[in-house]
């Protein structure tokens, strides 16, 4: 909204100065900071809000028996992270452009998924709060419209289904009429891939920040049509306005990590971890990047294999031997490192150095090819 005040200031009175905004750079740098003040000032008054209302995380019997202290921590802290990413792109941004209306759409979308899984959970009580499978139709719901709306747009520049193959030169992979589907899978995937992770103070809002980190250069990169054909990869026309919205999201996490750090204040719930994982997804959906997600966001892809395959191998030994065995101590993985001895912040802090280090393979890999 201030973007267009800017723009129709400097067109009608031509003032000094406000032809800065037209610039991603500067946007992108009020956006994020933008989203820091609001974690900053509606922040404590949020968690006092959560405090006196007593909604407070549960006890999880089912996890390592230190994080019993932690019960009665408020959650559904993400109502900050979203306040603090949407409001600065809502300033800030070109909300005429189909990218940044599809990004905050679908974050919103999964965002009121995770609030009323939350909300059942710990408002109401309900011991598993949103039913596994209405979930899942709330993320397949927000899937489809993602892929339908990219599918049938023409403002993707004839590259609607087609995605870039990680370390391979002008190599290009068409996803066809399989492009819905696996939208809906990526959505859906990534977001339950975030909310799997935050299982410890600081741990998913920091990866996620570092995550945003890599995916703005390559939203701003693949947007600028000069740097995307010296980079030899796709063009996509106003993607680039996609840098807003993740500066906001950058400021946000790293406003919310204030709080969220260890010893944690206050958690994001299910509110914030739908929301931030689908946007990591959808962010990649956009910009043809979508088997970069593994890569990228490999410390999310590991976490969620591993509790696949602890679930596979104890049904398939419990079938066979009468009694299930397990791969990890216990999972998603970070837990598995828990129960070896390792202090959280160790573990959160050694997960942020493979994350930097999956970043820069990521960002390298557009030039080793």
């Amino acid at each position: 909204m201030l973007y267009y005040l800017a723009e129709y200031l400097e067109n009608h009175f031509h003032p000094i100065g406000f032809g800065l905004f037209r610039y991603l750079t500067v946007r992108s740098a009020l956006a994020a900071f933008t989203a820091v003040i609001i974690c900053f000032y509606f922040g404590p008054k949020i968690i006092k809000k959560l405090q006196s209302k007593q909604i407070g995380e549960a006890k999880k019997t089912d996890g390592p028996k230190s994080h019993w202290s932690k019960a009665g921590t408020p959650t559904m802290g993400g109502l900050i992270v979203l306040l603090a990413s949407l409001v600065p792109v809502l300033l800030w941004s070109d909300l005429r452009n189909i990218n940044i209306i599809l990004i905050c759409i679908g974050t919103f979308s999964l965002g009121l998924v995770g609030f009323l899984d939350d909300y059942l959970k710990v408002i109401k009580k309900y011991p598993n709060g949103l039913i596994g499978r209405y979930k899942l139709l709330g993320q397949f719901i927000v899937g489809l419209f993602i892929g339908a709306a990219v599918y049938y747009s023409h403002d993707f520049g004839g590259h609607n289904t087609v995605t870039t193959l990680p370390f391979f030169k002008n190599a290009n992979l068409n996803f066809g009429i399989f492009y819905i589907p696996i939208t809906i899978f990526i959505v859906t995937a990534t977001s339950n891939a975030v909310n799997l992770t935050d299982g410890l103070d600081g741990l998913a809002i920091g990866l996620f920040t570092i995550v945003m980190f890599a995916m703005g250069l390559i939203c701003y990169v693949s947007g600028n049509v000069i740097y995307s054909k010296y980079l030899n990869i796709i063009f996509i026309p106003g993607s680039g306005e996609l840098t807003v919205f993740i500066s906001a999201m950058i400021g946000a996490g790293l406003g919310f990590l204030w709080y969220n750090s260890y010893p944690a204040q206050v958690f994001m719930g299910d509110t914030g971890s739908l929301a931030l994982g689908g946007a990591f997804g959808i962010l990649a959906i956009l910009v043809k990047k979508e088997l970069f997600i593994p890569i990228l966001g490999g410390i999310f892809f590991i976490e969620t294999i591993s509790v696949i395959m602890q679930r596979l191998y104890f049904k398939y030994t419990k079938k066979r031997y009468g009694a299930g065995r397990r791969i990890f101590k216990m999972a998603p993985v970070h837990h598995h490192f828990e129960m070896l001895g390792w202090h959280e912040s160790k573990i959160v802090m050694r997960f942020y150095i493979i994350a930097i280090i999956l970043a820069i393979v990521t960002l390298a890999s557009f030039k080793v090819r």
